[in-house]
């Protein structure tokens, strides 16, 4: 491939259903060279599924060659178990990139979503619509967790070389973590504050 190229992996960790998107930048030319979701609900051993997660994110990365690997990292949720079972996901994730040898960025839902439409706190709609202005598909027809995918991969592009912006967990300005960030953007969301 050019020097002025990559091959981009996106993930959106999921422990029923795992979104991935490979996209491919040439110069200033993007395409979509797959698109789509590894379903792992129909196992109901929970280790079971990350074996498929993993094997799965393998697979990709063996038949795409990706330069570029990223991944959203959950905030939040209101179930305790079902956070540790979307956060062991995303660790079959990058175990799986990890061990092919690539580095893996991490991006918070609203920076994706910036990304893509200046918005944090835009809509999966919004974010669709603009994934099909910009790279010609048509969204409609492709599952929110694979367009999730898509969006993490494209905004990877678009940050690939602000360092920084791929460790969620790094201050940003001030002194503040991400999560002060997080808290501050989301008061409603914390239990106990004032």
């Amino acid at each position: 491939m050019h020097k002025d190229s990559d091959i981009i992996l996106g993930v959106d960790p999921g422990s029923r259903k795992t979104g991935f998107a490979i996209l491919i930048r040439q110069e200033v030319r993007y395409s979509v060279a797959e698109l789509g979701v590894i379903r792992a609900g129909h196992l109901e051993d929970h280790s079971a599924r990350l074996h498929l997660i993993y094997s799965e994110i393998g697979e990709l990365i063996k038949r795409h060659k990706p330069s570029l690997c990223a991944i959203e990292t959950p905030v939040y949720g209101k179930d305790p178990l079902a956070m540790l079972k979307l956060g062991r996901a995303q660790a079959a994730c990058i175990l799986a990139i990890s061990l092919a040898g690539l580095p893996v960025a991490e991006y918070y839902p609203k920076a994706v979503k910036k990304s893509i439409t200046g918005n944090g706190n835009a809509s999966k709609e919004q974010v669709a619509y603009m994934l099909e202005k910009l790279l010609g598909i048509e969204a409609v027809n492709i599952s929110n967790d694979a367009t999730d995918a898509l969006a993490v991969a494209w905004c990877h592009s678009m940050r690939k070389d602000d360092v920084s912006a791929q460790n969620p967990l790094k201050r940003q300005g001030r002194g503040r973590t991400a999560w002060g960030s997080f808290i501050q953007d989301n008061p409603d969301r914390v239990k106990g504050g004032k």
